[in-house]
């Protein structure tokens, strides 16, 4: 599910989740972990990737459609926490996006402090809408935090997915690479992101983060119940089963 290399004092995480590492209860809860644990490690930073021609494809539409209400309340503070964890991981985060990055896939590379592409990296974007869900909060605030703000409503509101290059553009990725080179350049990134005071870089983030947690601390516990409740809604489940059935049950 989900592999740790060191390269140096730099701890690769690389995602192995059948085929779209898509976002379940089992895999989020595994990548918390995983996060949590290298707080504690001598590792100076991570770098977070995909393997083959996908970073992530987002929620587990397939599995949440047959495991129903129950299992959607237990997914979304699984998913919080997950994004939670990336998105204030005190040392640097990178992530070598190597393929698509959809929906929340798109949101787990955003979480990272700094974001290389492949040049053929495929398609990027939050695509929530189309599949007829709202945003989590805190998923809404990662993508407030990164995206250029000429770009934001478009993303949120459309759903649309786009290149590597438009993905720059739009503040989602800083740089594209050669798809044989994501790695090392990556590492690299990490290494000089490292390089600086660990107090000041951790205070530095948490200074940047500081908008973002005082909107959910204001009112992040009432947008969850109420995107909780439109998640879990009958006509949001019959949306969820026309997406699936439409896009990725295609013979």
């Amino acid at each position: 599910m989900i592999d740790v290399m060191e390269q140096g004092d730099i701890a690769v995480v690389e995602m192995h989740h059948g085929k779209a590492n898509a976002l379940d209860v089992a895999f989020c809860d595994a990548l918390t972990l995983r996060f949590q644990r290298l707080r504690e490690t001598s590792s100076r930073a991570v770098v977070l990737t995909g393997q083959g021609k996908m970073f992530s494809a987002g929620v587990d539409l397939p599995q949440m459609v047959e495991a129903g209400v129950p299992y959607i309340r237990e997914f979304l503070p699984a998913l919080h926490r997950l994004y939670d964890t990336i998105f204030n991981f005190p040392k640097p985060v990178v992530a070598a996006i190597n393929g698509h990055a959809i929906a929340g896939g798109c949101i787990l590379a955003c979480c990272a402090d700094h974001r290389l592409m492949a040049q053929d990296g495929g398609r990027m974007g939050v695509t929530e809408i189309l599949v007829g869900v709202p945003f989590p909060p805190l998923a809404f605030e990662v993508m407030r935090s990164v995206t250029a703000p000429q770009y934001l409503a478009e993303a949120i509101l459309t759903g649309a997915t786009v290149t590597p290059d438009e993905a720059v553009a739009r503040g989602w990725v800083n740089a594209l690479v050669p798809r044989e080179d994501i790695l090392s350049r990556a590492v690299a990134a990490a290494e000089k992101l490292a390089a600086v005071s660990p107090a000041a870089f951790a205070m530095g983030k948490r200074q940047l983060r500081q908008p973002a947690a005082e909107r959910m601390a204001e009112s992040g516990a009432a947008l969850d119940a109420e995107v909780t409740e439109i998640w879990v809604a009958d006509a949001t489940l019959a949306r969820m089963r026309d997406f699936v059935a439409r896009t990725l049950k295609k013979a």
